[in-house]
């Protein structure tokens, strides 16, 4: 008999065993029939709090972070569920923006290590045709369903890890869906069109329940609107129900007004009140922040109307969420974010050279299953090195195909193939504290430096934050 668990260490050391890198996921490793079987062994867990669901390829995290952090300001013990983590595995199984007390994740591990070590195998070769074992990342989100009842969370925020249809988070009846942006990404799982795409991500929509929906293009769209009217659920269509303007943009945060349409407020809220735009600050850079704090905002009116503006405010601006346009250090400058697909990749040198110039250094690498081509139209222009590396061990790459689709572009002079994620840091800060001249235009953070943005990869950016701070 294994003893009791005495660390959160040891809980995810033995939850990472479940891990077949070799092997790899497969269409078949997603099958919700598994996590369905695992849930009722647990007699239900992510039945035992309210919950506020979130999908989309981009943005969703950073949904997930501020939708806690509100809920907090406001007074209510959440449970927050976001992947990947930067630091710490913790981060994916949260309190709040803090991690949960050492002996709810030792608790709830030996109640997980009980179900997954007991009498499983034979019930899952009886109930599943492929006689298949549960995966790492279902029993990951069965252990924060585990402990969300230890902790006897108030209400639970929970992110999607792939898609959401057949999602293990996938299980829960919120009272919002949240989808964000879709984009091409994962499509050997997910499907190759953004219909395909959308249609999976539309998998989380429950009936009746309402969904909060980000700006589409009209393909996907249409996909949700058609499942929203299945599954007569409200769609509120954020384009169609809000206005964000005067969004100011610093190197230490962004200010935005927000403005809901009283139709919309008179839904959303048990009373309207004045459809003047709100201010809100958070301490992230970029609009796309300011689109996903908007978008967060629109689903707590809809899931906890009674939470008053002021208490949205300020839980906004106690807002952390690591590698999110994330300074790490100041000479050289250096920022990261996770960008993996191309127009949050966009969207993040967009801001980057807004505050810092053109003509800094990119440190770059991605999975093996991200669009390089495309994202190397993006970025090639905006940068005087390139730097392709690693993006960690996690997950597939192909660092030498990603630098052959920049170095097409751009010439081989001016993009360097560094596998060593370290080594590749390295140099990028000797580039920028070596290299003569200066970015076109300069922030008030201005530096003799040349700026640094490491991105392509939350896998990458953990590396590199492992290495800087």
């Amino acid at each position: 008999m294994n003893k009791s668990f005495t660390s959160s260490k040891q809980v995810f050391e033995w939850l990472s065993g479940f891990i077949n890198l070799e092997r790899g996921q497969k269409p078949k490793s997603f099958n919700l029939d598994r996590m369905k079987i695992l849930t009722e062994l647990a007699d239900n867990p992510e039945k035992c709090a309210p919950s506020i669901h979130i999908a989309g390829s981009k943005g969703k995290g950073s949904v997930t972070g501020m939708l806690a952090v509100m809920l907090t300001a406001a007074g209510f013990k959440v449970a927050r569920y976001m992947s990947p983590h930067v630091t710490d595995i913790r981060e994916r199984i949260c309190l709040g923006d803090q991690f949960f007390d050492d002996d709810v994740y030792c608790s709830a591990g030996d109640e997980l290590r009980g179900i997954a070590e007991g009498n499983l195998p034979q019930i899952f070769d009886s109930k599943n045709p492929d006689g298949s074992e549960p995966t790492f990342w279902e029993l990951l989100t069965l252990l924060f369903f585990l402990c969300t009842r230890k902790s006897k969370c108030d209400v639970m925020v929970v992110e999607t890890g792939m898609g959401g249809r057949l999602d293990s988070t996938n299980v829960l009846d919120p009272l919002v869906s949240v989808i964000t942006l879709i984009e091409l990404e994962h499509t050997s799982f997910l499907g190759d069109t953004i219909a395909k795409i959308a249609g999976e991500k539309a998998g989380i929509i429950k009936d009746g329940k309402p969904l909060i929906l980000a700006k589409q293009n009209s393909e996907a769209l249409e996909v949700f609107k058609n499942k929203a009217q299945e599954k007569n659920s409200p769609l509120y269509y954020f384009p169609e129900i809000a206005e964000l303007t005067n969004v100011n943009i610093t190197p230490h945060c962004t200010e935005f007004h927000l403005a809901l349409s009283s139709s919309s407020l008179r839904v959303l809220s048990a009373s309207v009140p004045p459809c003047k735009p709100l201010l809100f600050s958070i301490p992230l850079p970029g609009k796309v922040q300011a689109e996903n704090a908007a978008l967060a905002i629109t689903a707590l009116k809809a899931a906890f109307p009674k939470i008053a503006d002021e208490t949205l405010r300020k839980g906004l601006a106690n807002l952390k969420i690591p590698a999110r346009f994330e300074k790490i250090a100041e000479q050289p400058l250096f920022i990261i974010d996770g960008a993996h697909t191309p127009e949050s990749l966009a969207l993040c040198i967009e801001t980057f050279c807004s505050l810092y110039g053109k003509g800094g250094i990119l440190l770059f690498g991605c999975a093996a299953d991200k669009d390089e081509q495309t994202m190397a139209k993006i970025a090639h222009s905006f940068f005087s090195k390139i730097i392709i590396t690693t993006p960690g061990n996690f997950k597939i790459s192909n660092p030498q195909k990603v630098y052959e689709a920049f170095a097409a572009i751009t010439g081989k002079e001016k993009t360097e193939l560094i596998l060593d994620t370290k080594e590749a840091v390295e140099k990028a800060i000797l580039f920028a504290k070596t290299s003569h001249g200066g970015t076109e235009t300069r922030s008030e953070d201005e530096s003799e430096y040349l700026p640094i943005f490491g991105t392509g990869s939350f896998y990458l950016v953990s590396e590199i934050r492992k290495f800087v701070i």
